[in-house]
């Protein structure tokens, strides 16, 4: 019986990317060995800074056509310090989000065994979240412009677009996944009191879309009183969905609170998987650390689990996930940004061992 293939497009991009994918890629073609059923084919892109530089574009102009045909997509980061950071994500990673409507970006947080999380009144228990972020609009639909340049009177605006089909969409989507977990939990979290537009608007879709719900439990948080409660009442929190913005930063805290940015994953999901989905961590591209063996692919790990878990092989996620916890609670295994010593080569290597003498 012959092995199911996944194609899987790895894009390492800037950075600490260019390590941590392929010690991704190394992981799952480790758990594959170990594992009967499923294989992978990977292709590497080479599209990043160091493609801008050579040809003036972060990735090729047809460079979605090139990667609609995968099963997924294994991403780095994308940041270069020669670069402007607009220029970078536009160019690159948001280019694929929206190009294949990748509406759900999706962060489970929590923390694992053996990490030293900054809440020190915290058990691992009471904090385990997935943020829902809206992904394809918001504040990061790219509608607005500059004038005058250079003049005392220049102008810029950044407009926020929210549609009616858009937040409906990632509300269902997040009421979904909330009605999936333990605690059938949901807390929307908005800005309506300042912005008195569309986020009224999302308030109200909230409130119609829970009606098809009826057993999960749902809040309403304003984004900064959300933030003091994410630190002082973690418990309390479960399933949360926000704007791009506001999840965009609500994430980086999450991970923050569970240890460090660089244990963190994230999916970009089409849910309706009419493209492939793309998976990547959430730790940036450090140049400060890159080349020195210094990077944590705990994070690129933990979203090969959402990788595999988004392809239906939800025994070979939670293998990974068993091992990713098993050399997590070893601090000998921790890298720097946990306060250990271990290099990327080391975590990817015990993490191989795991899965291969299970």
């Amino acid at each position: 019986m012959s092995k199911k293939t996944y194609r899987i497009a790895c894009i390492p991009g800037d950075g600490i990317g260019k390590e941590v994918v392929p010690a991704g890629q190394k992981v799952l073609e480790a758990l594959a060995a170990a594992q009967d059923g499923f294989r992978f084919e990977f292709a590497a892109f080479g599209w990043g800074g160091d493609w801008y530089r050579e040809h003036g574009e972060m990735m090729p102009a047809g460079g979605l056509a090139q990667l609609k045909g995968f099963d997924a997509i294994l991403f780095g980061s994308a940041g270069d310090p020669e670069i402007p950071d607009h220029v970078t994500l536009w160019g690159l990673r948001l280019k694929i989000c929206q190009g294949f409507d990748q509406y759900a970006n999706v962060r489970p947080t929590r923390i694992l065994p053996g990490i030293d999380a900054p809440l020190k009144r915290c058990g691992p228990q009471d904090l385990d979240w997935v943020i829902v972020r809206e992904n394809s609009e918001g504040e990061y639909s790219g509608v607005g412009g500059r004038a005058h340049q250079g003049h005392p009177i220049e102008v810029a605006t950044d407009v926020s677009i929210m549609t009616r089909a858009g937040v409906e969409r990632i509300l269902r989507y997040a009421f979904r996944l909330a009605q999936s977990r333990p605690r059938k939990q949901l807390t929307v979290v908005t800005k309506s009191n300042a912005q008195r537009h569309a986020m009224v608007m999302w308030d109200e879709i909230a409130a119609q879309v829970s009606k098809d719900f009826p057993d999960v439990k749902w809040d309403k948080e304003l984004v900064d009183a959300c933030t003091a409660r994410m630190v002082n009442r973690p418990k309390s929190l479960d399933t949360i969905v926000a704007t791009n913005l506001h999840a965009d930063i609500l994430s980086d805290l999450a991970a923050a609170l569970a240890g460090s940015l660089g244990i963190a994953p994230t999916g970009n999901i089409d849910p309706e998987r009419r493209y492939p989905s793309m998976f990547e961590p959430i730790h940036g591209s450090a140049f400060d650390i890159m080349g020195k063996g210094l990077a944590n692919p705990v994070g690129t790990f933990w979203s090969c689990v959402m990788l595999l878990e988004h392809l239906g092989e939800k025994e070979a996620a939670a293998k990974l996930m068993k091992a990713i916890e098993a050399v997590t609670a070893d601090a000998k295994l921790h890298t720097k940004d946990l306060g250990g010593n271990a290099t990327t080569a080391q975590v990817t290597d015990a993490v191989c061992h795991r899965l291969l003498a299970a």
